[in-house]
């Protein structure tokens, strides 16, 4: 089924607000198995949605609109798409009533231009707004399905998953496996798997990149659970044979997850302590529920006063190597380890940028640190990027070398 997606409201054009409606409608869509084609944005406009609309209705099977629905004048979907498609609008009292009801749960004054919120084209599927007051509407039209949906995205989403999911449900199942990897870029990840791409067709192979990280997604078809698993479960192990090396994860977990599993397995327990990230490894590290039960402590020794004090690097090491080099990186951590007791110690220093680069350290060089009771080491690493994507990497690099080190020990 070809579906397309067109979102209604001039604010999406200004660009007042981020269209993530139609970033969601794919990702759901995809998931039924259903193939997006096409994204549109037109603005309050309804010589322009008439346009869009016409153009929509010769291409596409599956016609989704999110916006307009509301109660004032430059809410217009309903209308312009019920004019086009020649249906007669009338009140629908069963919508009335449950917007009425919405305003007075909410004690709130119900003015009269709310009753066009009710106003829906006559035979259609009216969809229940759980969260607010204007309903949806479903339609068939020369074997097409158009849903018209509102703007907001909570009453969106729960709208479509609860409504509208049912009534362009796919009778074949779909089922989908990512494989995550990392230090690896997309281009060389495509170029490895390059004859597995070249001759998908069911399971599908689709890449995602992201900060650092590109993501494997395998999607299979078909009416029986037990062979799709068995067809993404071949192309699964024929990328395994590939990319080995640079895969943390197959069950669609965070790097920073994995590390934390690996941790907990092992009755281990970890601290951080930061530089250039600023305190991103332990704000990452913490959103996983039930880290207490492996972290002790995250330190942020942005200054170098705050590393000679707080972690005993000496004075002689920063002066001699300066704050970002291999031997303050495990200073850090040595002191980080001597001062917590914990089983490992994770150190980061480094240039974020913009600024503060020079010919022998440049822009995004950083160090990090590791030290047990048994060792303790430094790794170089050098990332692209803005400040941001650079702190960003430098935190997902921590988990990954905390998760490879894991790999290797016995605890």
């Amino acid at each position: 089924m070809k579906a397309e997606i067109i979102c209604v409201g001039t604010e999406l054009l200004l660009g007042n607000i981020v269209n993530a409606n139609a970033q969601f409608l794919s990702q759901r869509l995809a998931d039924l198995g259903i193939d997006v084609y096409y994204h549109s944005v037109v603005g309050d406009n309804a010589e322009r949605l008439k346009e869009v609309t016409k153009i929509a209705l010769d291409r596409s099977e599956l016609i989704i609109y999110t916006g307009g629905l509301g109660p004032t004048n430059d809410d217009l979907t309903k209308e312009v798409i019920s004019n086009i498609l020649g249906l007669e609008m009338k009140l629908d009292n069963i919508s009335l009533e449950r917007i009425k009801k919405c305003f007075k749960k909410y004690d709130k004054n119900m003015t009269e231009n709310n009753i066009k919120q009710a106003i829906l084209p006559k035979d259609c599927i009216v969809l229940k707004n759980d969260i607010g007051t204007a309903p949806g509407v479903f339609l068939t039209y020369n074997e097409k399905k158009i849903v018209l949906l509102p703007g907001p995205p909570k009453e969106m989403h729960a709208m479509f998953n609860n409504y509208v999911v049912p009534l362009i449900k796919q009778k074949y199942i779909i089922k989908s496996k990512t494989i995550k990897t990392i230090d690896i870029g997309e281009s060389q990840l495509e170029d490895l798997i390059k004859d597995l791409i070249e001759n998908q067709t069911n399971p599908t192979i689709a890449t995602y990149a992201k900060e650092g990280q590109v993501d494997i997604r395998i999607t299979g078809k078909g009416q029986y659970e037990e062979e799709i698993d068995k067809s993404i479960n071949k192309i699964v192990e024929k990328i395994d044979k590939v990319l080995k090396d640079y895969i943390y994860s197959y069950d669609n977990e965070t790097i920073e997850e994995v590390f934390y599993n690996l941790l907990k397995e092992k009755n281990m327990k970890v601290a951080f302590c930061e530089s250039c990230t600023g305190g991103l490894v332990s704000s990452r590290f913490t959103k996983i529920p039930g880290t207490s039960l492996v972290f002790d402590r995250g330190i942020v020794t942005y200054s170098n006063n705050a590393k000679i004090n707080e972690l005993y690097v000496k004075k002689e090491t920063l002066n001699l190597y300066s704050a970002v080099s291999s031997e303050t990186a495990i200073e850090m951590a040595n002191g980080l380890l001597s001062k917590s007791g914990v089983d490992i110690a994770f150190s980061t220093t480094g240039i974020a940028g913009p600024s503060g680069g020079t010919k022998n350290t440049p822009i995004g060089t950083v160090f990090i640190g590791i030290a047990t009771k048994h060792e303790s080491f430094s790794i170089e690493c050098h990332f692209d990027g803005d400040r941001e994507s650079i702190q960003y990497k430098a935190a997902s690099k921590v988990f990954n070398e905390g998760r490879k080190y894991l790999l290797k020990i016995n605890h």
